[in-house]
This record gives structure tokens, sequence and C-alpha cells, in this order.
């Protein structure tokens, strides 16, 4: 069995066709035919079914066979990283995949000394849900990941750094906003605003807490606005358009510049944690084991944020 035909069924499944998957490959969509014709000749059963559209789907071949493909790449992967460390552990590529909401400016600043300490290393951020950040980190695509909650997979090592603080924010100008005891009663009919749910991937854990949070509440069927950008929902509820639960740490700057303030209702308040991810056989480089040093370094849990 070649590698270049793993190489191929593999970039088939990601880029969900043979012509998508040719042009990451640099290939003909003819020799991507023949690499899959070859890898399903010996293993005895095709592994697509071809579609009207041009995509293609998995077989149940294909989808027993996925699992233990990705293993074979991520391993391999492994041994180069691990015979690269025997020349030096301050070269090399380590990528980092993190929920885009989680990219604030503590992180940046540990990324920043990460940087310092490696500058020969490649650094390398992806942003991507948190059960993305796992199937990135699960297949090899990713060194290590940041996602909220634990993840259960046997194949990944979870580690919890901290308690994410949620808290609701509203506009500076909500009828709301300078109360200083929020009931629950004065929210009905009020609009929130997060992130929207995907049919192909769980729900995002804080999307899921807010569900919870307003279930708490009594406001179940409080209306909700879906924006897949942090930064759009956090220009939003400036302008009045809604409410939103969000990470205390990526409101920072609008609670200080005072375009946005935090309803002081208690219910609506929680934590998700945050957790650090790395598959579980993967060979650690020193710059990697450096970075989740960093990564790991500060309190365990954030002292709650005052309200103001």
């Amino acid at each position: 069995m070649e590698l270049d035909h793993i190489e191929a069924f593999l970039a088939i499944v990601r880029q969900r066709g043979f012509s998508r998957a040719s042009s990451i490959l640099h290939l003909s969509q003819p020799a991507i035919s023949r690499r899959i014709h070859l890898l399903e000749r010996e293993l005895g059963a095709p592994l697509f079914e071809r579609t009207r559209g041009g995509g293609v789907l998995l077989t149940d071949a294909g989808r027993a066979f996925l699992p233990h493909a990705e293993a074979l790449l991520a391993s391999v992967s492994d041994g180069i990283e691990a015979v690269n460390a025997l020349r030096s552990i301050s070269c090399g590529t380590v990528t980092l995949a993190v929920v885009g909401t989680l990219a604030s400016t503590k992180l940046t600043d540990r990324l920043r000394r990460f940087r310092e300490a490696f500058p020969a290393i490649d650094l390398r951020v992806r942003t991507a849900l948190s059960a993305e950040v796992s199937d990135l980190v699960r297949r090899g695509d990713a060194t290590l990941g940041l996602r909220y909650e634990l993840d259960s997979n046997p194949d990944l090592v979870s580690s919890a750094l901290h308690d994410e603080q949620m808290v609701p924010v509203c506009s500076a100008h909500h009828r709301l906003a300078y109360v200083r005891r929020v009931l629950s009663g004065a929210l009905v009919g009020e609009r929130w605003i997060t992130f929207p749910s995907r049919l192909d991937a769980p729900a995002e854990p804080y999307s899921s807490a807010l569900k919870h949070r307003l279930a708490v509440c009594g406001l179940s069927a409080a209306e909700i606005i879906p924006i897949d950008s942090l930064t759009a929902q956090k220009r939003m509820v400036e302008a009045g358009f809604g409410l939103a639960l969000l990470p205390a740490s990526s409101v920072e700057e609008e609670l200080r510049s005072g375009s946005v303030r935090i309803l002081r209702l208690t219910a609506m308040r929680t934590t998700i944690p945050v957790v650090l991810i790395r598959r579980r056989r993967a060979f650690l480089s020193g710059a990697t084991q450096a970075l989740i040093k960093i990564l790991s370094s500060g309190p365990k849990r954030t002292p709650p944020l005052k309200l103001s």
C-alpha cells in the first residue's frame, strides 16, 4: 500500500471531490483516480460513490478505512518530526488549532513568548470550531488544539487549562444597561445573538451555554439571531440589535470603552472550561512541549469579572 494512495484518499474526503483534491495535490484528475483505483483494488472494496453534482460519498468500506488512513499519515508525520528533533529542538513546524473566540490578548501574549524563545520554529495558527479543532488534532493536521470543553475521544488527551467566564452583555444604550438588578422577566421579548448551528457539526459549547442559561431563566422561547463572527456579534450588540452571552475576555475592550455593559443578572452568567488537546500517541518535540508549558501557565481559574 503506497502512502501517496492514502494521501489521495484523504484529500478526496477532505475536499469532498476528486477535482478539488487534484488541485490541492497538484495532480491531474486521472492521476488521482488511478491512485484510488489501485487502493481499492488492494483493499478489495470500493471507497467512494460519486454523486450527480460531482461530489463523492464514502462507502461503508471508505468509512471503515478512514480513521486508519488518518492515523497512518499522522504517524508518518510524527516520525518526520522525531527525526528532525534529533538535529535541533529549535526548528520545524508547530501548528496550533484554536477556537477563534479564544484568541484573546492573553493567548497572543503567550504565543509571542513562544516565538521569542523559538524564533526558528514555524508556528502556525488555525481557527475552527471546537469539534473541528479536535478533528484537526486527531488526524495530525494540528499539533495541539485549544477548544471549549473536554473531548472524550480515546485518541486524544484533554487537559483543562482554565474556566472561561461567560457574561451577558447589552448596548450601553439599552434600557437595562444601568439597572442595578435585572430580573429574568425583564428580558422577555429580547433577542439574543450567537453563532449559528450547523447540521454537520455539534453545537459550539458557548452557543449551547446560551440556550441552557435561557432555559434556566424561563426564556427558552427567546429569538436567536445567528451571526458567524464574534466581531460582528459585538458590533450588533453595540448597535442595539440584541443581547449576547460572550466570553468575558473577548469584551474587555468594549467594556473599557463603555460601548457595552454587563447585564446584572447572575442567572445568565456561567463558565466553560478551556481545554488543551493533543493526540495520545503523538511525538512531542521539545518545542511542542515548551508551547504546552507556556499555554498551561497562569492561574487555573480567572477571578470573577466585577459588574460595573
